[in-house]
């Protein structure tokens, strides 16, 4: 991505924005919540377009693609939804199913096999006559991954991967996740802004914030960072260049004029 500019309306989210997704890294894109994280992942897979800039994936410009060309595209790209986003009427085994009968012409026993190896990788083969509405949000989560590599995409994206989840559970994805990604090379992006847990899985990182990238490089390099905003963002400070009290009059001179809000 390159002089990224993007915008909703009169809110700027990206104004001249750099970003380099290096191949058969995991690659972390951190901030706080309504900077754009997500956005990013939106241009990336080509659901929205920049106002600006270029997004290129492989050499090919997102933005100059046709329709077809997009899909096909898209078909070397997995990403894991932040809400899961499993069909709730399929069962764990056709959820994972789904794409390879939409987008090959296997047959059904290679398929099968397909299936339980992906769900066999994050350890859910013996769950795959569950339905959605059986499952813990740590077990939707690891078959929406079983989903996401079905078709052996090149690159993943992981929207914010471990909202929601108990300790167990974020111990069992940041496992598979680093897993996945050294034994089958993949390419991974991560939205996310817990701060432990992504900067143990990291091999680069970039924080975001006010429309531009506030830091990157490698997760000790962001750790002793020289930004005072980086600085409060992961060690969760109240205050600082992101100040507690929202820009407003003097609060003494308010009471005084007795002025309601």
């Amino acid at each position: 991505m390159r002089d990224l500019h993007f915008a909703i309306g009169a809110h700027v989210i990206y104004d001249g924005v750099d970003v380099d997704i290096a191949r058969g890294r995991i690659t972390a894109i951190m901030g706080p919540s309504g900077t754009g994280k997500t956005t990013l992942l939106r241009l990336i897979s080509g659901q929205w377009r920049a106002a600006r800039g270029s997004v290129r994936f492989d050499g090919a410009e997102v933005a100059r693609m046709s329709q077809r060309e997009l899909f096909e595209q898209r078909k070397r790209m997995g990403m894991l939804f932040q809400s899961g986003a499993l069909l709730t009427d399929l069962s764990v085994y056709d959820n994972v199913a789904f794409p390879l009968r939409e987008h090959t012409r296997l047959p059904e026993r290679l398929i099968r096999d397909i299936v339980l190896m992906k769900l066999e990788a994050v350890g859910l083969r013996g769950a795959r006559g569950l339905y959605p509405a059986q499952l813990s949000g740590g077990m939707a989560r690891r078959v929406a991954l079983a989903r996401a590599i079905a078709l052996d995409p090149e690159m993943i994206m992981y929207d914010e991967p471990f909202a929601g989840q108990d300790p167990i559970s974020m111990g069992v994805l940041l496992r598979l996740i680093r897993r996945l990604n050294d034994v089958l090379g993949l390419t991974a992006i991560v939205v996310s802004h817990d701060v432990k847990e992504t900067l143990g899985i990291a091999d680069y990182v970039y924080v975001i914030s006010d429309a531009t990238v506030i830091d990157h490089g490698t997760p000790d390099d962001i750790r002793n960072s020289r930004s005072d905003w980086v600085q409060q963002f992961i060690h969760a400070e109240a205050d600082g260049p992101v100040p507690f009290h929202y820009h407003g009059a003097p609060y003494a001179d308010e009471l005084l004029t007795g002025e309601r809000g």
